[in-house]
């Protein structure tokens, strides 16, 4: 279990109470936004301790954007903030994939009044319930004053359209900055895999991947050798004959959904239909009985050719003695679809 790093100059029980008790998000991408901040500020060579609410709000949006907006994560019907990134992204017309330094950019800056408006609803309770540890659950204005007599030691001091870290607390942040964001993260895991309990791999769905992985050793390694071997295969969607150099790699169930390229999910496709279908669900009734005989035909060749291929080692999660039983297969798939499409994705059109 990762601890919060300890420190004679900070009260760092209090800081890890802020997580005890949490009914949505907003404390843990506004304390990602703080402890960001000040890693910004430190690169540049520059001690940021005096941080704007607007670059934090807008940090907060930027750090929940990908996994709200790509892998369809719920937040819970209390949280905000997944409302707040759905309306900025119609508002503003952003694309799903804007890299986040972009996005960050464009909300700090925004001179626009509604989005602005979109992020200030955050200063409504976030910044001065963050302090609750410290200076209790008392009135807001009341929070505000005693944050800036500093007499009970909190992290920051609240002002009106900013806050100032004190002096101890932005030397804690600064030099532990890396464990405590990994903290944060397991914690923010913890509470969205309580909402999502039937969801996979919620840790790898908190942060935008610098670059999805490569599919070429899973053309060149696995159904390269079934082509090999079989001769061209037909495209479960379009019936398209499909030879080596012709095909694109497919996930059944959407990337965006398992956010992992483990082989029992991968079949070969025509290539413009794998575009097309993007992030869409196939019908289970239409197309499962195709792609599972399309699985067995593969993984037989591939384990007769070379039992230790270590593509053929990913379907013991699914099946144990790597005997592929249809019903073991159709268990695993059809709730997976289900779950899918409740948390948003859509089914392919026919």
């Amino acid at each position: 279990m990762l601890q919060l790093p300890q420190d004679i100059t900070v009260s760092v029980s209090k800081l890890s109470q802020v997580f005890n008790s949490t009914s949505a998000t907003y404390k843990y991408y506004w304390f990602l936004a703080i402890i960001e901040a000040i890693e910004d500020g430190e690169m540049k060579n520059q001690r940021k301790d005096e941080i704007e609410k607007k670059e934090l709000f807008a940090r907060m949006i930027t750090n929940s954007w990908y996994t709200i907006n790509y892998f369809r994560i719920s937040f819970g019907v209390q949280d905000k903030l997944s409302i707040a990134v759905s309306q900025i992204k119609e508002y503003q017309k952003i694309d799903l994939d804007i890299q986040a330094d972009r996005l960050l950019t464009q909300l700090s800056n925004t001179s626009d009044r509604k989005l602005a408006s979109i992020l200030n609803h955050f200063d409504i309770n976030v910044p001065h319930k963050f302090l609750s540890p410290w200076l209790g659950s008392g009135l807001k204005k009341d929070i505000y004053l005693q944050s800036q007599e500093n007499n009970a030691l909190p992290p920051y001091a609240l002002y009106r359209d900013r806050i100032l870290v004190q002096p101890d607390w932005y030397n804690y942040f600064k030099n532990n900055s890396g464990v405590l964001k990994s903290f944060c993260y397991w914690k923010l895991a913890l509470f969205l895999q309580a909402r999502n309990p039937n969801v996979p791999d919620i840790p790898q769905k908190l942060m935008r991947p610098e670059k999805r992985g490569s599919l070429t050793s899973h053309k060149r390694d696995y159904w390269d050798l079934v082509i090999k071997e079989l001769g061209p295969l037909p495209c479960i969607y379009t019936d398209k004959k499909l030879d080596i150099g012709t095909y694109a790699v497919e996930h059944f169930l959407p990337f965006q959904f398992v956010a992992h390229d483990l082989m029992w999910n991968l079949i070969p496709a025509d290539p413009s239909f794998n575009s097309r279908k993007g992030d869409k669900l196939p019908d289970f009734d239409t197309y499962f009985d195709a792609f599972y005989e399309l699985q067995v035909e593969g993984f037989n060749v591939v384990r007769k050719l070379n039992p230790k291929n270590k593509f053929v080692q990913e379907f013991l999660a699914i099946f144990p003695d790597l005997s592929l039983e249809k019903h073991k297969f159709e268990d695993t798939i059809r709730p997976m679809l289900t779950i899918a499409h409740n948390n948003g994705f859509q089914f392919l059109k026919g």
